[in-house]
């Protein structure tokens, strides 16, 4: 008698979902703490503009407008921190799921591209910062507002498979805050002091290699088999 330990079609078929879902999740939990970065740091100027802290050369601008900076806050933490649960293939394949997240998602996404371009012109220019980078930032924002518009007609429209790789774009873009506290910070540290031209080039850097790292997922699936 031979026995056969081939393992079966099903137990493959298993196997291969469940190293999916685990990367899915480990890929959740690291865009979860890349979020927390900006996150927290946002909720401690917010926490600053509400309980009426002393005001220094870097908050005045916040202060004197503080509408902006708080509808950026509130809306990059439920953008970042919600969206990251839609790349989990388990819950973006439960349409309930799918859509009630999406209804808060875009109105975020929005709030957040709209906020963070309306300080790239109207604030004043904290230390650091240069023409260079407002520059980016504005190509980045519209980038990420012409990504969610292209992405909700794509939706209208019934056409699935262009609106996952527009939001995709958009988040990519979105949560770049977070890459660019890891790239800044790691300068500091390991380089030194950063000057107008290196923060603006470091900043672009992050967006960079964060819609670099989306269009890497959008090819991915497109080449996904079916079945």
């Amino acid at each position: 008698m031979t026995l056969n330990f081939a393992p079966s079609p099903r137990g493959i078929r298993r196997a291969s979902d469940r190293a999916v879902r685990h990367r899915a999740w480990l890929a959740v939990t690291g865009l979860i703490l890349l979020s927390l970065i900006p996150v927290i740091a946002g909720m401690l100027r917010l926490s600053q503009l509400t309980l009426g802290a002393p005001i220094t050369p870097e908050s005045v601008r916040f202060v004197a407008s503080p509408v902006p900076v708080i509808a950026h806050i509130l809306g990059a933490t439920v953008y970042s921190l919600l969206g990251a649960f839609q790349f989990v293939p388990a819950l973006r394949s439960k349409r309930s799921w799918h859509r009630v997240a999406g209804l808060a998602l875009i109105p975020a996404g929005f709030v957040t591209a709209l906020s963070g371009l309306w300080m790239a012109v109207f604030y004043s220019s904290s230390t650091g910062d240069g023409g260079l980078l407002m520059v980016a930032r504005l190509v980045f924002g519209s980038a990420m507002v012409a990504s969610l518009v292209v992405g909700v007609c794509a939706l209208m429209r019934r056409d699935f498979a262009a609106h996952g790789p527009w939001m995709t774009r958009a988040y990519a873009i979105g949560v770049a805050a977070g890459t660019q506290a890891l790239i800044l910070g790691a300068w500091i540290i390991f380089i030194g002091p950063l000057d107008g031209l290196t923060n603006a080039l470091l900043h672009g850097a992050a967006w960079v290699i964060n819609a670099s790292a989306a269009e890497f997922l959008v090819v991915r699936r497109a080449r996904r088999p079916l079945a």
